[in-house]
């Protein structure tokens, strides 16, 4: 709905990726990511408030068990030391090839999808990615989608333990770093084999700078030749 108004990013990897590699302004980089947080916040707020009396009933306590239908939690096979990288990693791959697609979408020189099915690409694109690389660490690829609802979850009363410092901070390098990274580098893949447009800097000429000329002379009767030019003239 709101593609028209805004680019219809809702996702800080993208507006960041954008802003690198598609001149996006910088300054509006702020106010998109704030308003990609609210909206996860009152998104999450919403179904909360609709379930609540369930959610309550099946964990009073407020455990992982109802938080991880807010925000997103690795399995328990990758919840120590030696697998964090594979948490990461599996955050990265996936904003890369969400990233990746977006940037082939709205590339018009690389056939593009006809007006109107770019959005429904991209649902069938959210859903593959889940199906690859979901069951792992809930497949965030959107910063917003998990800090949003993990700050909705500490308003309602979650513990710091369950919402902040599980797993040595994991929102913080998974959900939100890792997703920002991989999108990044979706982008510069992409730029790199694929797009020809201007607004990339990978297509950016360069240009050395000129040195400057310390030794040059004015052209008059100093110099030998010239002057014996406009001596005879």
């Amino acid at each position: 709905m709101g593609g028209g108004i805004s680019g219809g990013h809702v996702n800080p990897a993208v507006t960041i990726s954008f802003a690198v590699f598609r001149g996006f302004p910088w300054r509006k980089v702020p106010g998109y990511i704030l308003g990609q947080m609210v909206g996860a916040f009152m998104g999450a707020l919403l179904i909360y408030g609709v379930y609540s009396n369930p959610l309550h009933a099946v964990d009073p306590a407020q455990t992982e068990l109802t938080a991880s239908i807010f925000a997103t939690y690795p399995v328990d096979y990758l919840r120590t030391s030696s697998t964090r990288i594979s948490c990461f990693l599996n955050e990265s791959v996936g904003s890369a090839i969400l990233l990746l697609v977006i940037m082939a979408l709205g590339d018009s020189n690389n056939t593009p999808p006809v007006d109107g099915m770019a959005p429904l690409a991209l649902l069938w694109l959210v859903v593959g990615i889940g199906a690859c690389l979901g069951w792992q660490t809930s497949y965030a690829i959107n910063p917003a989608r998990d800090l949003g609802p993990r700050l909705m979850l500490w308003a309602v009363g979650y513990t710091p333990e369950v919402v902040w410092t599980f797993d040595a901070v994991y929102w913080l390098w998974a959900p939100c770093l890792a997703t920002i990274v991989g999108g990044v580098l979706g982008c510069f893949l992409y730029d790199a084999m694929c797009y020809t447009g201007a607004e990339s800097p990978l297509n950016a000429e360069l240009r050395m700078p000129s040195l400057p000329k310390l030794f040059s002379r004015k052209k008059g009767s100093d110099d030998p030749v010239n002057g014996a030019v406009e001596n005879k003239i």
